[in-house]
């Protein structure tokens, strides 16, 4: 039966005693870990998110009936234990921060029994993912993810004091809003009050911060909760965290020089990780010409090369097809690789058709200095020299090859160079290299809606000096855009935001918005902006992203508490479920079924 607390207060989470508490009596409360009977004396393990402390009942300090108390108790059990720290009796656990001591029972309270656990309440255990996840309260017990989780909530108030200190205002934006279907689809929150009509969960809440900054808040930030109707990824949740901000009258120095401050900040505090300042720059160009993606991993080289004018009047039809169609020819140097196996080259050769590629062409430098090559049958000798000494090939060497469109052969090596360097294992996850990538496009031709798409949003400043090609050549212009990468992942994005009316109107022109449509879905944002706007400029981080890379883990559902699955739904709750035909009454909506809807339109 369970006790009451009354009469006890904890004095010390369990693993925050030390050497000076040692002869004191103290009260600590938490879950057991384990229990050893030895029969003249138990010892238990007493667990809390500090740690764990190891208590020990003899019946000579606790009594007959305390001691009869403690021969019950199991794992999870919740107790409180009075007695007095001792040195340990028996050897220390080098192990436990608490490994040298131990705590005498005098008294023992069972606050909560517990039933058998579905799996072990214990660091790193091999539980399948769905069966953590349906009992997460379990789950989260766990030192590791309990270690997440205060790492998150850690770096939170750092980047609250860092930011306060630099003259940013903490303000909240509604989570309530109309709908702005561009890019990713909204979560809908149907209206009680107005039938038929419905809010929008913000994806992020840029409008708003713009619309803060033209009423004279200067600078903002919000650690704000967004929401995505997407499809999911180890690194992507249907919510998710953004550290948020945007400040005035700046350009992208100034917003670039305040978060690399606020980077080393967090890191240095929170993991003990010194950041290298000022963080290195590279324009997107350069980003997809030597790494084939615009969040390149740069903790190793095998950078890509193009070799479209050394082979430009080969034989071999597939590099030759590729040039005349506009396309280009490009390798990577998987430095030492040319002993691998025919099977492993072949598998890459299928993780590489995975990202559009129809097919792989290769060539082993053997220890001799001669070829071994899928196209040598192709190509003159001098020809496949002339590649080699434009890859920097040497022998023991493994040169591989795209040949398409610039867009499929980026995509195609970007993701071959990191699965090689993973099968490799050169890549540490204790080593942070940050890059700024700056200079995005503006513009991306979208085929499915046979027009120009915003790259980032439709409010993203064009660079000053690619103003004049927006009607002629939109595919050439660059934005005022900024995204800061680490160890190959997107931590966060921002830009320069267009503050000029006549711009943005050309923007919206480009974008194949008329002034009405313009006006329907930013009526509010163009209104603010007639009453003076101040230039401004923001960024946002996904803090989850930020937290998952700075514990080590694979996967942002490691660094937050309650997560969903792929399909956004919640094994513990069972979110998303069906409500009450009541709620739907009132709020107008009926629920029609996809073959009853098949049968009104025959």
């Amino acid at each position: 039966m369970a006790e009451s607390m009354k009469g006890l207060k904890r004095t010390h989470r369990c693993a925050e005693v030390t050497k000076s508490d040692i002869s004191t009596e103290i009260i600590a409360m938490g879950w057991v870990q384990k229990r050893r009977n030895l029969g003249s004396l138990i010892f238990v393990d007493l667990r809390d998110r500090s740690g764990i402390l190891q208590i020990v009942f003899d019946e000579n300090d606790i009594g007959t009936e305390g001691f009869e108390k403690a021969g019950k108790l199991r794992s999870e059990f919740v107790i409180a234990v009075k007695g007095i720290l001792e040195n340990r009796s028996g050897a220390v656990n080098e192990h436990l921060a608490t490994g040298e001591w131990e705590l005498r029972a005098t008294e023992l309270r069972i606050l909560s029994e517990s039933d058998t656990p579905p799996f072990p309440v214990e660091e790193n255990i091999q539980t399948k993912d769905e069966l953590r996840l349906k009992y997460r309260y379990l789950d989260l017990r766990r030192p590791n993810l309990q270690r997440n989780l205060m790492l998150r909530s850690k770096v939170a108030t750092s980047v609250r004091t860092f930011l306060a200190e630099e003259g940013f205002l903490e303000i909240e934006t509604p989570i309530l809003i109309n709908s702005t279907p561009e890019g990713a689809r909204d979560y809908l929150v149907p209206s009680r009050v107005h039938p038929g009509n419905f809010y929008a969960l913000p994806q992020s809440p840029q409008l708003f911060k713009q619309l803060l900054m033209c009423s004279g808040f200067d600078r903002y930030f919000q650690i704000a909760k967004c929401f995505r109707d997407e499809d999911l990824r180890a690194d992507r949740q249907p919510e998710f965290t953004q550290i948020d901000m945007e400040m005035s009258f700046v350009d992208i120095d100034d917003v670039i020089e305040v978060n690399e401050r606020l980077l080393a900040k967090i890191f240095k505090e929170a993991i003990g990780i010194d950041v290298p300042l000022p963080i290195p720059r590279m324009t997107w160009q350069d980003a997809m010409d030597r790494y084939g993606s615009d969040k390149p991993d740069i903790r190793f080289g095998m950078e890509l090369k193009d070799i479209s004018e050394v082979v430009k009047d080969c034989g071999f039809v597939v590099f030759k097809g590729a040039l005349d169609n506009g396309g280009s020819v490009r390798g990577i140097n998987a430095k030492g690789q040319g002993s691998m196996p025919r099977k492993k080259i072949d598998a890459l050769v299928e993780f590489a058709k995975g990202y559009g590629a129809k097919g792989l062409a290769y060539l082993v430098i053997n220890p001799d200095g001669t070829f071994k090559s899928s196209f040598a049958k192709f190509m003159s000798e001098e020809e496949l020299k002339a590649i080699v000494a434009a890859m920097g090939g040497e022998p023991g060497d493994l040169l591989l090859f795209a040949a398409d469109k610039n867009k499929v052969v980026w995509d195609v090596l970007g993701n071959l160079r990191l699965e090689i360097a993973k099968n490799m294992g050169i890549l540490s996850k204790d080593d942070y290299k940050f890059l700024w990538v700056t200079e995005f496009p503006l513009l991306e031709w979208s085929e499915e809606q046979q027009r120009f798409a915003a790259m980032h949003h439709p409010f993203t400043m064009p660079m000053e000096e690619d103003l004049d090609k927006i009607d002629t050549d939109p595919g050439a212009v660059r934005a005022k855009a900024y995204d800061i990468v680490l160890n190959g992942t997107e931590l966060g994005g921002g830009s320069v935001r267009i503050f000029q009316n006549d711009v943005q109107a050309k923007m919206f022109e480009v974008l194949g918005f008329t002034k009405e449509q313009a006006e329907e879905r930013f009526g509010y944002l163009l209104n603010a902006f007639k009453y003076g706007v101040p230039p401004h400029a923001g960024l946002a981080y996904g803090l989850d992203r930020l937290i998952m890379l700075m514990t080590k883990e694979d996967s942002i559902r490691e660094v937050i508490a309650f997560p969903k699955v792929k399909d956004a739904s919640c094994l513990m709750t069972g979110a998303p479920g069906v409500v009450d035909e009541k709620q739907l009454d009132e709020l107008e909506l009926k629920i029609v079924a996809a073959q009853e809807e098949e049968k009104e339109s025959e």
